[in-house]
């Protein structure tokens, strides 16, 4: 087993600092609070699936990815766990955030807040068009879609626990009672 790597202890971070960093931790860089995300199996599936339901109708000039960090600015490089954005970056990290069509997070006990409010800040300050929240904490998977609007601010558009079907940034569709059946079963199997 590897030992955790040792952070140097500060109060505020900058993008200049990220070089000091393990070139293979995977870290988000949040209002100048460094963050080290844990994900779990769980996580980790459903931000798969939100991948494939929008590969479906990708436009030709667009590559979803996950967990690819993105440049804000100098106190903000997040990591969105679901991104669209130009082909173009295939091979780049970090991808530029105006190069970034569609940020998606889904929430875990420990970044509800984070994902509600401060990256969404970030992210529309940032000119991303769409912000969805995947939110697999309760019963029943919810997932709801924000459009940016014109005072830089998220509207929300959609809110739904049953098929959630948009037209940002391409027609695509999210069987959510499928993905809670899922869940679910994944969580059984952990009880097990």
């Amino acid at each position: 087993m590897t030992a955790a790597p040792i952070l140097p202890e500060r109060h505020e971070w900058t993008v200049d600092d990220l070089g000091e960093l393990p070139k293979d931790l995977p870290y988000e860089l949040i209002n100048g609070r460094l963050i080290v995300p844990s994900p779990t199996a769980v996580h980790q599936e459903l931000c798969v699936e939100l991948l494939l339901a929008l590969r479906v109708n990708c436009a030709p000039e667009y590559l979803v990815s996950i967990d690819l960090s993105m440049r804000v600015d100098r106190h903000n490089e997040p990591r969105p766990d679901v991104v669209v954005i130009r082909r173009r970056h295939a091979d780049r990290s970090p991808v530029p955030v105006e190069d970034a069509l569609l940020a998606v997070e889904v929430v875990s006990p420990t970044s509800t807040f984070r994902d509600l409010y401060d990256k969404a800040r970030v992210y529309a300050h940032a000119g991303v068009r769409s912000y969805w929240v995947l939110d697999p904490l309760p019963e029943r998977i919810t997932l709801t879609e924000y459009a940016l609007g014109a005072n830089r601010e998220y509207e929300q558009v959609a809110h739904t626990e049953d098929l959630f079907v948009t037209e940002r940034p391409w027609k695509v569709s999210v069987d959510l009672p499928a993905l809670t059946s899922r869940r679910n079963g994944l969580r059984a199997a952990e009880e097990e």
